[in-house]
């Protein structure tokens, strides 16, 4: 993290995944084993998690990620859209042509697809309150 004041922040984060009944599955609270100085923090994944928690509804700017569980595409869709943000998203799907159409249903400013790359030409922005939509 930039500051020891956002390492913080991360880590009361992580904390309260804990107190709203998310389960770690990797990760959590303090800094990776051997990285004892500075403000590193533990990739923490969670499960067990929905979307009115707050680690699902807030960007939190470090690396966490909460997986929420879906019936179907609609609902994984309104789960996406369901946010006061909508700075980046990123759907994987073994059909690339599904996965566009997904894609073009989620409100926000970069939606990739079965890919992390980026073009760093291509104008960029966010929807609602993050980044350019703010």
């Amino acid at each position: 993290m930039v500051s020891h004041k956002q390492w913080q922040r991360v880590q009361d984060y992580i904390r309260l995944g804990q107190q709203e009944g998310a389960r770690v599955l990797t990760g959590g609270v303090g800094r990776p084993q051997g990285m004892e100085k500075g403000w590193c923090v533990k990739p923490t994944v969670f499960s067990d998690a929905h979307n009115q928690m707050r680690i699902a509804r807030e960007e939190i700017f470090g690396p966490v990620l909460v997986i929420i569980p879906y019936q179907d595409e609609a609902e994984a869709i309104a789960i996406a859209n369901d946010t006061a943000y909508g700075l980046s998203a990123l759907v994987l799907c073994g059909d690339r042509q599904r996965g566009t159409e997904v894609a073009l249903a989620i409100e926000s400013g970069r939606v990739l697809v079965n890919t992390l790359e980026h073009e760093p030409q291509a104008p960029f922005g966010g929807f609602k309150q993050s980044g350019g939509g703010a």
